[in-house]
């Protein structure tokens, strides 16, 4: 997630609610939920919070509502009229981390597609909908995000649509900043959030993420499109797209195996477009974080290339040498760099991470005696904390297949151990999601959607319902199921961020930003300059551009929404 604590502020922009994602007219994703109802005379106003953008038919599906006590609802067909089920809410519950006492309507039992009508008294309702079609959309919306996001490239209206632009940032010319006498050509990538810089340690986590969906969904991706220049070829859209961020990490690596940090320009650039972006751009120094980032990265991706499999394999154990002779080089910003520093000092579990990958892509036991030796307890994934994905590959099933059985065997057990708390915290909790207060830091739906990936995993390995329920009930949070009744993705839902702190989206002059980004969230901390209403962790949240702690676009987040969207559509059968 990002931690970028320096940046600047956005003008606000009007918007409507309904969004293109395809590349000329798209789909229209606007939710048909209200969330806010209105209540009868005299009462109190009854608040839903819900999926905006739609179940699957056979997810679990809960609607949050506000209430001191237990109430019946009824929900109806709109298309028919009719009424289809009658029930009564659980026990309400008080969640201190948004202030408010909340009951459980459970509408699962309903799985025919079609739009939807719960309603709670005679005049207090809201509408869901149960649609694979909508769910399918927004899935492709998320991973084209990273064609928007692409570096060096111009955005051609055949593809982009409306949101088309000229290329920015070539990168042919960039400065060594520890040898200034020293240019490299550095093209391609992603830029990393609502800035232009292109960071090892964050591109490396999101690129792994989406390699990973590939690895354990590969039916799902091989004819799967979504409009981008390279939809025309034989290879799957989603490894076209992550060739394109993968080409730019292998020109971050020095002779000597060690990998550059960043490529960044010395202050966050100013709200323009990336073609008026033209300040010089730097990499900094090598460091033990990033080079070992890149080595797991490019061991996966020996993996699912194999036509590229030695040149991957090359640079991933180049790599690994050079971590092995330099242990403890924690990146640290220079006084001149201004930019995210994505600062670690920490490297058991890039140690672990890398050790895993080499292991499961070549078999050596080195490696694995090496993953054994820097292995510690499961976590939910982040760009700092990366043990987690040492994780998922272990006990994927190439990873089953290298292993011996007991030692796969006790790797799992500690796994789907750990999955269990996730589970107990969701179940534990008024809104039903599996967040804690420790939760709702920078970037929190990215943590969300991480802790979703590491359940949709423990899932697949068990077949135990509750990871299930429980990662889909964290998509639902993401989508409008939370306190302050937001899809938190841009385009998708009722009430989507308009105002994102995303560098393209403020400064192209269309009212609509970028669709399919998934933005940070509500958290507390407010590090930026923002004016907010509320103040709790799961309500501090200001859809504005000023708030970059709440409202920036990363690829490190996006890419566990794929991952979780993917698993939904995949196993929610």
């Amino acid at each position: 997630m990002s931690t970028k604590l320096n940046s600047f502020s956005k003008l606000a922009m009007s918007l409507s609610l309904v969004f293109a994602i395809g590349a000329c007219t798209g789909v229209n994703s606007t939710s048909s939920t209200a969330s806010s109802a209105t209540a009868d005379s005299g009462s109190q106003p009854v608040e839903f919070y819900a999926n905006q953008v739609g179940f699957l038919p056979q997810q679990q599906k809960h609607i949050v509502i506000t209430t001191s006590q237990a109430l019946s609802y009824r929900v109806t067909n709109t298309a028919s009229g009719q009424v289809i089920l009658e029930g009564t809410t659980s026990s309400p519950n008080y969640w201190p981390l948004a202030d408010q006492t909340v009951a459980i309507a459970d509408v699962s039992s309903i799985a025919t597609p079609g739009l939807y009508r719960l309603s709670v008294g005679d005049n207090d309702y809201t509408t869901f909908r149960i649609s694979a079609q909508r769910v399918s959309a927004l899935h492709d919306a998320a991973i084209k995000a990273y064609y928007y996001n692409r570096s060096g490239m111009a955005l051609d209206p055949a593809f982009a649509g409306k949101w088309h632009r000229e290329a920015g940032h070539p990168d042919t010319q960039v400065i060594n900043l520890n040898q200034p006498q020293v240019s490299l050509a550095s093209p391609q990538g992603w830029y990393d959030a609502g800035d232009y810089n292109k960071y090892i340690v964050n591109s490396g986590i999101s690129t792994y993420t989406l390699m990973r969906a590939y690895l354990d969904f590969p039916d799902f991706y091989a004819q799967r499109r979504w409009n981008i220049p390279e939809s025309t070829n034989n290879q799957p859209d989603l490894l076209d797209e992550v060739s394109w961020n993968l080409d730019w990490m292998l020109t971050m690596q020095d002779s000597d195996g060690g990998v550059f940090h960043k490529l960044t320009t010395l202050n966050f650039a100013p709200a323009v477009m990336p073609a008026e972006a033209t300040e010089q751009r730097y990499v900094v120094a090598k460091g033990t974080a990033a080079t070992l980032n890149f080595a797991a990265v490019m061991a996966t991706a020996a993996r699912v290339y194999p036509q590229q499999q030695s040149n991957f394999l090359a640079a991933a154990k180049k790599a690994w040498q050079w971590a092995l002779e330099n242990p403890q080089v924690a990146y640290k910003n220079a006084e001149i760099v201004k930019t995210g520093e994505y600062g670690d000092s920490s490297f058991n579990d890039e140690f672990a991470w890398a050790a895993s990958e080499l292991f499961v892509t070549t078999g050596e036991q080195d490696y694995l005696i090496e993953a054994q030796r820097y292995l510690g307890s499961p976590s939910t994934p982040g760009w700092s904390d990366t043990m987690g994905l040492a994780y998922l590959s272990l006990l994927s099933e190439q990873g089953q297949n290298a292993l011996p059985a007991e030692r796969y065997q006790a790797l799992k057990t500690r796994f789907l151990d750990y999955a269990d708390a996730l589970v107990e915290t969701s179940q534990a909790s008024p809104f039903r999601t599996a967040m804690t207060a420790n939760d709702f830091v920078w970037g929190s739906n990215g943590v969300a959607m991480n802790h979703a990936m590491v359940l949709a995993s423990a899932y697949r390995m068990s077949n135990n319902p509750d990871y299930r329920h429980t990662f889909t009930g964290l998509v639902d949070y993401v989508l409008g199921k939370n306190p302050v009744d937001y899809s938190y993705v841009t385009g998708f839902g009722e009430t989507s961020p308009r105002f994102i702190h995303h560098r393209q989206s403020h400064a192209d002059d269309i009212a609509e930003p970028v669709p399919g980004f998934l933005v940070g969230g509500a958290q507390n901390g407010q590090q930026d300059n923002c004016q907010y209403s509320a103040s709790l962790p799961a309500t501090s949240y200001k859809d504005n551009w000023c708030s970059y702690s709440t409202n920036e676009v990363t690829i490190n987040w996006n890419a566990p929404l794929v991952y979780s969207l993917a698993a939904m559509l995949t196993l929610t059968k």
